[in-house]
């Protein structure tokens, strides 16, 4: 399967919203990657629904929304209706797992679990053959512009493995820190979606640092 890249949108110019994401449209990025943070999981607070419902109505891509947020069961129909096509929740915000996965698929959406850099992918054993993703966080969530956290390399592996003894069918991506540098580190672990926010939105060219994230291999 060929690298998908999902650029988050966090990181574009808030003053030109609709340019960035038509930037993205043109690009060869696969997905828009919306973080979603409510000031309570994570101590800060970004999107709400109508900005993105206005990013969907522009958008012509696979709309990758990652939760950090507690109590997502209350709000998974809401972000079907703002477009989301993957919902990604949080391990840890979630006390009833299978139930969270089984509403996200039963609203048509793919479902993915994030797991925090401290959170072993182990504990993952037991709903892995459900989830259609699964997102190893490379820094502790909440802001973007992080220093990557190496023992993610080693995650991914471990996801792999786990992913390849059960026969799952999900796909293994990875959100902070990512470069060139770590995201070849990251695609020779196994990864298959990569998410980059500041290192496309701050260089000079974002359409080539898209490019070049996609050849990694």
């Amino acid at each position: 399967m060929a690298l998908l890249i999902s650029p988050s949108v966090l990181s574009c110019d808030f003053a030109n919203i609709q340019r960035d994401v038509e930037m993205l449209n043109s690009s060869v990025a696969d997905w828009f990657h919306i973080d979603v943070m409510d000031g309570v999981f994570v101590p800060n607070i970004s999107f709400g629904f109508p900005v993105i419902s206005a990013i969907t109505r522009h958008a012509t891509k696979t709309m990758d929304v990652h939760l950090m947020i507690a109590n997502p069961d209350r709000y998974i129909e809401d972000f079907k209706k703002a477009g989301a096509d993957i919902l990604t929740v949080h391990y840890e915000a979630c006390p009833h797992l299978h139930r969270t996965i089984q509403a996200i698929q039963a609203a048509g959406m793919r479902a993915g679990v994030a797991l925090n850099p401290h959170t072993p992918v182990s504990l993952l054993e037991d709903v892995i053959q459900d989830l259609d993703l699964v997102l190893i966080m490379s820094v502790n969530p909440g802001f973007g512009g992080q220093k990557f956290i190496k023992n993610a390399v080693n995650k991914v592996v471990q996801t792999k493995d786990l992913i390849h003894r059960t026969g799952s069918k999900a796909l293994i991506e990875v959100d902070g820190g990512v470069n060139i540098e770590t995201g070849l580190q990251l695609v020779k672990a196994g990864a298959d979606v990569l998410v980059a926010g500041s290192f496309v939105f701050n260089s000079t060219n974002p359409q080539q640092t898209i490019q070049d994230l996609k050849n990694l291999k």
